[in-house]
């Protein structure tokens, strides 16, 4: 049975975040699916991976034999994360926008997974996979808004994710999220909730069509 690799960055509960709420549609969508399958769930707001160290990039320039027991430690917390993305059959990532770009949690798992010569490089070792974002923020920075030129999320893990480790790159953008909380946007209310239905239909057929994907 196929294996959704399922992380999650936003540092709010499910109930108070619109990346895990479209992010967990995706997954029961996706179990429904395959009942019998497996998901990995990483949490990175309530279980952080360390942050690249100098211990875990050099002991990638030195023989394993020659690790110092802090290189050793640190690759193989590394090597776990990458074999996990190498184990997935699709991955899911709910990626809020946090100052106009990623969470830094989310960030540290990407500097963890991009390993020259292994997850990057001619032959990506999970190249193909595919994956589906889940890019929420708090106003729209579509294209013709007037902070289009302030997305640094899509088009920063477009590079990493899908120009870099090669992965089959799919977004759903749920926006404007913060017009029910801010009394300045009241008026695009009722767009966040366009929005927000938007993205619950596209978690479900996503998942549904990513699932007779693979099983096809």
């Amino acid at each position: 049975m196929a294996t959704l690799l399922h992380i999650d960055s936003s540092v709010f509960p499910a109930e108070a975040s619109s990346s895990r709420c479209v992010t967990d549609a995706f997954r029961k969508a996706w179990q429904e699916q395959h009942p019998q399958g497996t998901v990995i769930h990483r949490d990175l707001a309530a279980s952080p991976v360390p942050h690249i160290t100098a211990d875990a990039w050099s002991a990638d320039y030195a023989a394993p034999r020659e690790h110092t027991p802090g290189q050793s430690a640190a690759f193989a917390a590394r090597v776990q994360l990458i074999e996990e993305l190498e184990q997935a059959d699709a991955v899911l990532i709910g990626a809020p926008m946090y100052n106009y770009s990623i969470p830094s949690t989310l960030k540290a798992w990407l500097d963890n997974v991009l390993l020259p010569g292994r997850t990057a490089g001619p032959a990506p070792s999970a190249q193909g996979t595919p994956a589906v974002v889940v890019a929420s923020r708090g106003g729209s920075y579509a294209p013709g808004t007037p902070r289009e030129g302030y997305e640094f999320v899509q088009n920063y893990l477009k590079a990493v994710l899908q120009g870099t480790l090669g992965l089959d790159l799919d977004f759903i953008v749920p926006e404007l999220t913060m017009a029910p909380r801010n009394p300045a946007m009241s008026e695009l209310i009722p767009l966040y909730e366009a929005s927000r239905e938007r993205a619950f239909q596209d978690a479900n057929a996503k998942a549904k069509q990513l699932a007779e994907r693979l099983a096809a």
